[in-house]
């Protein structure tokens, strides 16, 4: 798998999870969980991860929607 969006804002995870699952790009979501160590207080960024072969067209959807990518 590979990382391809990684944010602090849960609606713009929610968005693009949302996006991708529209396009049939499986998609998972790492670090939900980070907030029980860190109080709650939003600083550790989640990760959405896909498959390499999803990789180039997950991109695609992300980037024609105005969501910046990482790298």
């Amino acid at each position: 798998m590979k990382e391809l969006l990684r944010s602090n804002d849960p609606t713009t995870i929610a968005f693009a999870k949302a996006l991708l699952e529209g396009e049939d790009i499986g998609v998972f979501e790492m670090d939900v969980h980070m907030s029980v160590l860190e109080g709650s207080i939003g600083i550790m960024p989640r990760r959405l991860m896909v498959v390499d072969s999803d990789l180039f067209l997950a991109r695609a959807v992300l980037r024609d929607n105005d969501i910046e990518l990482n790298g």
